[in-house]
């Protein structure tokens, strides 16, 4: 029968060309040369190519690429000298045309702005670490975008306050005002504000003055302005301080020249809207994003902007450089519900569809993403990730190249393991067992279920054989697809199928604070003195040796919990 025990856990380049489950439907993002004769905006389009807005197109990654090191792939996107500057005037002509002829209202943009900032400072700081939040709105535009940020931050899970001292009487700042209100979010006063922020705040938003303030700072933003200054202070002494995160500009700033007199905020993060402005080369801190995923292509090509593609469905974009990290200082305090003894399934086949079907809801990314390790005769294991096709009663299925490096590994050692890990909900699950291949005529349905790009890319994809360039790829996958253009049936390779793993131990794991995880495990147990290798005959009879368990000794004897402090 199977039985739960809790454990405790722990928890030069080099590029070389593999042709590792490839998938060549690949295509470049293109799109029309905009022409006057259609285009209302035209005035605004110069004569220049197409190409000079290509960082505003989504970029598909290449399914083909090389195993290159992590920063050489992002260091493009990391170079602030590559992403456009603005001036004061350029600034304003864009913000004027989009409120113009291209028909965006100023509440429109708010939003689009006040949400970006909001995105932007949940990527850098957590609210579990980073929850009490203070913006300082100023009367322009700047300050709602502060006040937009802020009830945003709430819906985040922050805990914001608004210090709003000079409040602007439109009915686009009164409503925010109101909106806040509602979500009783406090209103503080110059005179309520503490005197040492560090003690009551961990972010200070700075959304006092944008790109169209000229002149000096007037009360009582100048004498903000000081105290934030002052907050820098605290390095040296190496007091906790809260991070000072700035909208746009940092206030005291020169729009061009940046921190003119040394006197303006120095602050941990700048969001620009928009596009950059020319101060933002001077800043120098640890986090720099771009948010306003709005700008249409005919302002990009007027002004030359170079902008950076934004990923997935994100309202922000990193630029600059990405601020070093204490590895051995990274960690995450997980909360999460409890999982406790009572509370699984008896049976650990519906406890992992039970978390996997709480994966899918959730909306994580690829739920089905698993890490599977091998061994072979030479004792060295390998690791990999694959993705799950089937579940039952037989166990885990996945698919391969039975040529491939982990096939090999299976005929030598036909016993593996499986890690799913769902970042989202603090979980993982283990499985171990040993594996064989399935039916034939199993692989041969699921093949034919694929969509003809991967049935194709199976069998040009010699998986972990080393071929000359990609190019060979693309020219075999060619010729594929021109000899089964005519929709026939494409003949399953030999050297590809499916393998399914039979549960021999499962372990499912819930983050939780302090390191004290919760770590349940299943794993078969003797029954009369023999061990029945039939894993639905086991699951069978730890039903009813768990009713047994349970009517003669009132508490279910199968499970048993080690707790330890990691």
């Amino acid at each position: 029968m199977w039985s739960v025990i809790r454990k405790s856990r722990r928890m030069s380049m080099t590029c070389s060309l593999l042709a590792q489950s490839l998938t060549l439907a690949y295509h470049y993002n293109t799109s029309p040369a905009i022409k006057s004769t259609c285009n209302p905006f035209s005035p605004l389009v110069s004569n220049q190519s197409s190409s000079s807005s290509v960082f505003l197109r989504p970029v598909s990654a290449p399914a083909i690429r090389a195993f290159c090191s992590k920063s050489d792939a992002m260091s493009s996107a990391q170079n602030s000298d590559s992403v456009s500057h603005l001036t004061q005037r350029e600034a304003a002509e864009i913000d004027e045309t989009l409120m113009g002829p291209l028909g965006f209202s100023v509440d429109q943009l708010m939003e689009l702005a006040g949400l970006s900032v909001a995105t932007s400072i949940a990527e850098a700081y957590k609210a579990s670490e980073y929850d009490r939040v203070l913006a300082i709105c100023g009367p322009g535009n700047n300050g709602g975008d502060g006040l937009v940020a802020a009830r945003q931050l709430y819906h985040f899970g922050y805990k914001p306050f608004v210090c709003y001292p000079k409040r602007t009487q439109k009915p686009l700042y009164t409503g925010l005002v109101t909106q806040l209100e509602s979500l009783s979010i406090p209103f503080l006063s110059v005179e309520d504000l503490p005197l040492d922020f560090s003690k009551d705040f961990d972010i200070i938003v700075d959304a006092m003055f944008g790109f169209s303030f000229h002149g000096t700072p007037r009360p009582p933003f100048d004498d903000l302005i000081k105290r934030l200054l002052c907050l820098h202070g605290y390095d040296q002494t190496r007091q906790k301080r809260p991070v000072i995160v700035s909208v746009d500009i940092p206030s005291g700033w020169h729009v061009e020249e940046g921190d003119i007199g040394d006197e303006g905020i120095k602050p941990d993060m700048l969001v620009s809207l928009t596009a950059p402005k020319l101060c933002a080369k001077k800043f120098s801190g640890p986090h720099h994003f771009l948010g306003g995923r709005f700008v249409p292509p005919v302002i990009a090509h007027k002004y030359k902007l170079r902008l950076p593609p934004y990923p997935g469905t994100s309202m922000c974009v990193r630029i600059g450089k990405a601020p070093s990290v204490d590895i051995s200082a990274l960690r995450e305090n997980y909360i999460s519900p409890e999982f406790l003894e009572e509370q699984v399934e008896s049976d650990p086949i519906n406890q992992f569809r039970k978390w996997f079907d709480d994966a899918i809801a959730a909306g994580l990314r690829e739920p089905n993403a698993m890490a599977l390790s091998t061994v072979g005769k030479d004792g060295k294991p390998s690791s990999r990730m694959v993705l799950l096709k089937g579940v039952d009663r037989d166990g885990f299925v996945w698919y391969t190249n039975y040529e491939s490096r982990k096939a090999c590994e299976l005929c030598e050692n036909p016993h593996a393991s499986l890690l799913f890990y769902w970042d989202g909900l603090n979980r993982q699950v283990r499985v171990e067992g040993s594996v064989e291949k399935v039916s034939d005529e199993e692989s041969e349905q699921y093949f034919h279920s694929r969509p003809r790009g991967s049935q194709i890319g199976a069998i040009v994809s010699k998986q972990s054989s080393v071929i000359p360039g990609r190019h060979v790829l693309y020219q075999q996958y060619k010729e594929l697809e021109e000899k089964f253009s005519d929709w026939s049936l494409i003949p399953k390779p030999e050297f590809w199928g499916g393998y399914r793993l039979k549960p021999e131990l499962f372990e499912f794991w819930q983050g939780q604070t302090s390191r004290l995880h919760d770590r349940l495990q299943y794993s078969p147990q003797e029954i009369n003195g023999k061990r029945d290798g039939n894993f639905l005959v086991l699951l069978k009879k730890v039903l009813l040796c768990w009713k047994c368990e349970a009517s003669i000794n009132k508490t279910p004897q199968p499970i048993k919990r080690v707790l330890m402090m990691i």
